[in-house]
C-alpha cells in the first residue's frame, strides 16, 4: 500500500518568527483545525522531545491522541509524530517577500498503517482512507484560518 500524504501551502502576511511562534503553541490548535478541538502540554517540556495531547472529533466520533514534537526550528519547522511514530504532521516556513510561505504536510507512516491493521482489522482500509480524507480536507481549511489568524495579529500587532 502506498504512504498516504498530503501538502499544501498558503502565503501568509506575516513574518516566519510569529507564524512559527503561532503554529507551534499547541494550545491555540483549535482556533484553525477543523477535527482538533483542543490540544495541551503533558508537562513543561517544550520543543523536540515535548509531548503532547489532542482530542479531535469528526464524522460522528471523539479520539484523544498523545504527539511528539520532532522538529521545533523557529521560523522554519515545526513537526510532530501522533503516538511518537503513526502519523507525522508538520509546518514549515519559508519566507517571501509578501510575508512566508506556510506550508502543512500530514503523512500516514507505515507503523501508523500497521496499527491501523491491528486496531481495525478488515475494516483497516476504509479506516485509513476516512484519516486520508479528512488530512486532504482539513489541510487547506487549517491554512487558511491560520492565514487569517496572523494576519490579524500582525495588523494588531503593528
Amino acid at each position: 500500500m502506498e504512504t498516504p500524504r498530503h501538502t499544501d501551502s498558503v502565503l501568509v502576511g506575516a513574518s516566519p518568527e510569529a507564524l512559527y511562534d503561532l503554529v507551534s503553541d499547541v494550545t491555540r490548535t483549535g482556533e484553525w483545525s477543523p477535527i482538533c478541538r483542543e490540544c495541551w502540554w503533558r508537562d513543561e517540556k517544550r520543543g523536540v522531545g515535548a509531548w503532547f495531547h489532542g482530542r479531535n472529533e469528526a464524522d460522528g466520533a471523539s479520539w484523544q491522541t498523545e504527539s511528539k514534537v520532532i522538529t521545533a526550528e523557529r521560523g522554519r519547522e515545526f513537526a510532530w509524530l501522533v503516538g511518537g511514530r503513526f502519523v507525522r504532521w508538520g509546518y514549515t516556513l519559508e519566507p517571501e517577500a509578501q510575508g512566508t510561505r506556510l506550508t502543512e504536510s500530514w503523512e500516514f507512516r507505515p507503523t501508523g498503517i500497521e496499527m491501523f491493521h491491528d486496531k481495525y482489522g478488515d475494516a483497516a482500509p476504509e479506516r485509513i482512507e476516512l484519516r486520508t480524507r479528512q488530512a486532504r480536507a482539513g489541510i487547506p481549511a487549517a491554512l487558511t484560518a491560520i492565514k487569517r489568524i496572523a494576519e490579524a495579529e500582525a495588523r494588531t500587532s503593528s
